[in-house]
């Protein structure tokens, strides 16, 4: 559709406030969007729609024009619902770059444009794409108790008999359909988010079908990577960890264009609810920065655990006694260097972090996490333990946090990029806080020496002797581990003599004959033989410590 038809529809209530020359342009689509910065959610063709709450001065238009100009937009269409009269320099920086701007009378909802635009863009051949518009149109008019992306998707169910998720690129189920039984089993997520980040990455355009246990998907990108500033492209890899999917239980491959069309609108409503979740964690982000900057800063303990004061009512609402908190630190690092990874973290952080310890049914978005340079740092509330600890471990492990996620975001990083992550001990203090956010950062960098393009390490790692492992240089490890091993591999390869799990398995049994030779189902002399063996190719004895120690390293960092 043209923009003209847009100005000539009088239930809109557009009025022209500048680019009359451009009124040809087309509409591809149609984004609300109250964000400074909206480049990454901007495809190309929208109608984008704003109540101005970016602006806070004059100051502020230029750049937000000149962003949407860049990435290709139809026109901007500005409320007047908050500030009356548009301000006269949006309308002169609209004509600068050639955007035609309209004025929306504070009398018509956005939600009424954006039904008439997907409406006409899908061509109105869709009678299912209008019911479904206009129900959740009535549902969003009403605000967050509206209902989400879970009343789209179930609208989606019972008008159109198709079952959908709306997936988190860690491969988290943020909504499904409840029509149709169980809830898309946690590994059939991680599968489908995985192969969405894998088709993301070679540039290939939705939706993508996949085939999953003999079931078919057609998966729906949410945002698009957009055009930055400037009108360069942006590279994928700066939003692709963060975005979020549209899964539907079916081939799309044969789909006609207006059902395509429908399921791409459904898309842009649910990027709207992703919108309002970004916006509802400013105040977390806010909080984690203030932290930060006092603790790295070297501010006073008392000045630190009174913006901790702040935080945790914000975090842990209701909470009785003053949390515990632990430290995340998390770095995503490409090959190259050219990419700020700072807010790829930031964004991966939360999405993985997000209901770390809840054991309810809905997910617990209590994190606060804030970045600095390449990194994300996140500032987790643990209930408070009792006094009388027995020390068992609690809150966040660093394994467990990467169990569920490490498929699918291997697959985003797609060979030159890299996740590593390290989690600090719990502290009841801010005088502990400093403390534990060194440990994490020493975390993540024995998390980073090791191999793999998703890695992670906790506190515990640094009392270990294998924290030294991944430090020594390259060239000293292959020398040690040859040295040592290559005599027994040469000689297993020879014999079929197992003389390497031999080994493993005497030190796991701590030299101990029968529990080696019980674990093995050999006889003791049998086990002695082999033993002999190993010591008599490698020069060495096994009831010395030091050569035990020896021959543990080597295996260990072979």
């Amino acid at each position: 559709m043209r923009l003209r038809a847009l100005l000539d529809t009088e239930a809109l209530g557009l009025r022209l406030l500048g680019g009359e020359d451009e009124l040809d342009r087309t509409v591809r689509g149609v984004m609300t969007t109250d964000l400074r910065d909206p480049s990454r959610y901007l495809a190309g063709g929208e109608l984008v729609l704003t109540g101005l709450a970016w602006r806070r001065d004059a100051s502020d238009t230029e750049p937000f024009v000149r962003i949407l100009a860049s990435a290709g937009v139809a026109a901007l269409a500005a409320g007047e619902a908050e500030l009356g009269d548009i301000p006269s320099d949006i309308v002169e920086a609209c004509a600068r770059h050639r955007l035609p701007l309209f004025a929306v009378n504070e009398s018509v909802a956005f939600a009424t444009i954006t039904e008439h635009v997907v409406r006409q863009v899908s061509g109105e051949r869709a009678g299912d794409l209008a019911a479904v518009v206009d129900r959740h149109r009535r549902l969003m008019t009403s605000g967050p108790a509206g209902g989400g992306p879970d009343v789209v998707l179930d609208l989606l169910g019972t008008d159109l008999d198709l079952r959908a998720w709306v997936l988190s690129s860690a491969g988290r189920a943020i909504a499904g359909s409840t029509a149709g039984g169980a809830a898309l089993p946690e590994a059939v997520c991680a599968r489908l988010a995985g192969e969405h980040l894998a088709a993301a990455r070679t540039g290939r355009r939705g939706p993508h079908r996949v085939s999953v246990d003999g079931v078919t998907y057609s998966l729906f990108p949410v945002r698009t990577s957009g055009r930055g500033a400037g009108g360069a492209s942006r590279d994928v890899r700066e939003t692709v960890l963060s975005d979020w999917v549209l899964a539907v239980e079916a081939d799309a491959g044969d789909w006609p264009e207006e059902r395509l069309d429908l399921l791409q609108g459904v898309t842009q409503l649910i990027a709207v609810e992703r919108d309002r979740r970004d916006a509802a964690r400013t105040v977390r982000r806010r909080l984690a920065q203030e932290v930060l900057e006092l603790v790295q800063t070297g501010a006073a303990p008392a000045e630190i655990a009174a913006r901790l004061r702040v935080a945790a009512p914000v975090l842990l609402p209701g909470l009785g006694a003053a949390p515990h908190w632990q430290v995340v630190v998390a770095r995503v690092e490409w090959d190259g260097g050219d990419i700020d990874g700072g807010p790829v973290a930031q964004s991966l952080l939360e999405e993985i972090l997000v209901d770390p310890l809840s054991s309810g049914p809905e997910p617990s978005d209590r994190i606060a996490v804030a970045h600095t340079g390449d990194e994300a740092i996140a500032l987790v509330p643990l209930p408070a333990v009792s006094t009388e600890h027995d020390g068992s471990e609690t809150g966040l492990l660093a394994d467990a946090l990467l169990e569920s996620v490490r498929e699918p975001l291997s697959a985003g990083l797609d060979g030159d990029g890299r996740l590593t992550l390290g989690v600090s001990a719990s502290v009841h203090s801010a005088e502990g806080l400093r403390g534990a956010l060194e440990e994490a950062r020493h975390a993540r960098r024995v998390a980073a020496a090791r191999p793999g393009r998703v890695c992670a390490a906790g506190h515990q790692e640094l009392a270990s002797h294998v924290l030294l492992l991944p430090f020594v240089p390259d060239d000293v490890r292959r020398a040690f581990t040859a040295r040592l091993l290559d005599p027994l591999r040469e000689y297993d390869q020879r014999h079929r003599a197992e003389l390497i799990p031999t080994l493993e398995a005497f030190l796991d049994c701590d030299g101990s004959w029968t529990r080696c030779a019980a674990r093995l189902h050999l006889h003791v002399n049998t086990l002695r033989y082999r033993v002999g063996r190993i010591e008599q190719l490698t020069s060495r004895d096994l009831s010395r410590l030091e050569d035990k120690l020896d021959f543990f390293l080597a295996l260990r960092m072979s």
